[in-house]
């Protein structure tokens, strides 16, 4: 496997560490150190630069912040703006395209280009074999983003990379925290980089329809004796291995008599429906006023949820509520309606709308 060399010289570069800048300047254009840096930004570039380049970095000290999240308290780890979170972003510009190599057609989060909802196109597509996919294997990783553990990131990602100073500027970013930290940019490309050699160790045992969305696997299979055979292989790889530990509420069941609660969603075979907490979630979202192109954005992408599903009494009962919240705002905002936009326009046009919202 060829390892990638001369990389640090792309991290260091002028124009890299700018926009390095303007992605981690995104939703916190009020926070002082960002207005600091846009007032002069080819000076602090160029500090930034001095600083990787004298191997003088050294990551600050973290703000740790409880919080709870899909009901379950998580901690949040807050970066400094400068240097550390313009840093991690002109790293992970460079090194991410590397990591990404490795990763199978079937992972889903946090990759450019793929997402939930592609996922959800794939399984679909593929439980409509009901002879190969009888039955079905779910499971996921006890812990995964707190129990990482540094060596291991750094053992894996040395297969990927030879280039010694970018090495050195990632194992200071690594060892800045235990793990995988949430509020790291850095952590979900670990995270999808480091299983994504059990995915190739699972298809290397003809595991053919195998998906992963982060720490959670599906895998299909006409036979039930596989699916434990397998199980067994992930479990033994990822121990020995990933030093990490699948959790023991694994399921095999078959796909006829029991749908498969992933991505949001429960899947049977001629139908799709949106998991109830995402439903009670929208309901709440829906019930708030719309102010705003950020509420906009936000009830939108809670209507594509359900675009992908057979609800429709939901549909039929949120979609014009929403209608008509949205073109009150949009004509108190003296602003083209956002839903109109995308019902009619082509493609390229609804991408830009995207964007804007």
């Amino acid at each position: 496997m060829k390892r990638k060399n001369n990389l640090f010289s792309e991290i260091i570069d002028i124009n890299n560490i700018i926009k390095a800048h303007f992605e981690a300047r995104k939703d916190k254009s009020h926070y002082a150190q960002v207005k600091m840096v846009n007032k002069d930004l080819y000076k602090y570039a160029n500090e930034i630069r001095d600083l990787l380049i004298s191997g003088k970095w050294k990551p600050a000290e973290t703000i740790k912040t409880k919080r709870i999240q899909g009901g379950k308290e998580r901690i949040t780890v807050d970066v400094e703006y400068f240097p550390d979170r313009i840093i991690h972003h002109a790293i992970m510009r460079v090194v991410e395209p590397v990591l990404r190599t490795t990763y199978i057609k079937d992972t889903y989060q946090s990759i450019k280009g793929r997402g939930l909802h592609k996922g959800v196109k794939r399984v679909k597509s593929w439980i409509q074999n009901e002879k190969e996919t009888e039955y079905c294997l779910q499971m996921d990783i006890e812990k995964f983003y707190p129990s990482v553990k540094n060596r291991v990131i750094k053992k894996y990602y040395r297969k990927k990379i030879k280039c010694k100073p970018t090495l050195q500027v990632l194992d200071k970013l690594v060892d800045s925290e235990e793990g995988l930290p949430m509020g790291f940019l850095s952590s979900q490309s670990f995270g999808n980089f480091i299983v994504s050699y059990l995915d190739h160790y699972a298809k290397s045992f003809g595991a053919k329809f195998y998906i992963r969305y982060a720490d959670d696997i599906v895998i299909f299979h006409k036979c039930k004796t596989f699916l434990h055979f397998i199980r067994g292989k992930i479990q033994k790889f990822m121990r020995e291995e990933l030093e990490l530990n699948m959790k023991k509420n694994f399921t095999v069941f078959p796909l006829e008599h029991k749908g498969l609660n992933f991505l949001g969603y429960i899947f049977y075979r001629r139908y799709t429906l949106v998991r109830k907490n995402i439903i009670t979630r929208m309901k709440k979202a829906f019930n708030k006023p719309i102010k705003s192109l950020g509420d906009i954005s936000r009830v939108m992408s809670y209507l594509g949820w359900v675009k992908y599903a057979n609800t429709y009494n939901l549909k039929r009962l949120l979609v014009p509520l929403i209608k008509s919240k949205i073109e009150n705002l949009a004509k108190n905002l003296k602003i083209k309606n956002p839903l109109r936009k995308i019902y009619l326009l082509d493609k390229p046009k609804m991408k830009q709308l995207r964007m804007f919202c």
